[in-house]
């Protein structure tokens, strides 16, 4: 019968067989870490905050645009915190002066109607207006332009809760006029400087009726 070789198995090598070419194969291996990040607060995600740092850095950013279009110092700088737009202020100034509004109605169905004057002027409004600077190539966004224009609305919101507290014509008249001035102020110094300069009285002008509506119907209210 054919003698058949005895087989021999691999053998692995020891630990003194290991040579610079097992160790180079080695080193070719890819590596990593499974570490978890570090927890900074500078890796730390928004969503995993606490909920309470959440709403007071919301309201600290809606105090500083308050503070822009309030203080005529602030705008030193071109509206540089407007810039970083958000809706919330819009939105609770333009619910505060719709609560306002409708209280001074005789009847519910006014006051209803009132309510809905207030955010059809204020939101449609805004987006006409916006939509006219684009047009006109201004180098603005649409929402960040809706939020320059719904802050700068305050002034108006307190004229409409002085003239609630004090049902007195000629005040109202007073407290309408000093409000107009200072949100049209506030505004037209910011789209002002988004619109080239040979449109810029085009610009303006929607921004100023946009307010004179919104004037009106408070005193009217």
């Amino acid at each position: 019968m054919p003698a058949f070789d005895e087989y021999q198995s691999p053998q692995l090598p020891g630990p003194e067989g290991l040579g610079s070419g097992a160790i180079g194969a080695a080193s070719g291996v890819p590596r990593g870490s499974i570490e978890a990040p570090a927890s900074g607060p500078e890796s730390r995600c928004t969503l995993d905050e606490p909920v309470m740092e959440t709403i007071m850095r919301d309201l600290r950013s809606i105090g500083t645009k308050l503070k822009y279009v309030m203080l005529p110092r602030a705008r030193a700088d071109k509206a540089h915190g407007l810039k970083k737009w958000d809706l919330w202020g819009p939105l609770f100034l333009c619910l505060a002066l719709g609560i306002m509004l409708s209280m001074q109605a005789e009847n519910s169905e006014q006051a209803g109607l009132a309510f809905a004057l207030v955010f059809i002027i204020v939101w449609v409004g805004s987006g006409i207006v916006t939509l006219n600077a684009l047009l006109l190539r201004g180098q603005i966004s649409f929402f960040q332009s809706v939020c320059v224009l719904g802050y700068c609305i305050f002034p108006l919101v307190i004229a409409a809760f002085c003239s609630l507290l004090m049902q007195i014509i000629w005040l109202k008249v007073i407290f309408v006029v000093v409000g107009f001035t200072w949100s049209t102020g506030a505004s037209v110094g910011f789209m002002s400087e988004l619109v080239p300069e040979d449109r810029k009285a085009l610009g303006v002008y929607p921004v100023w009726l946009f307010y004179v509506s919104i004037a009106w119907m408070i005193l009217i209210a």
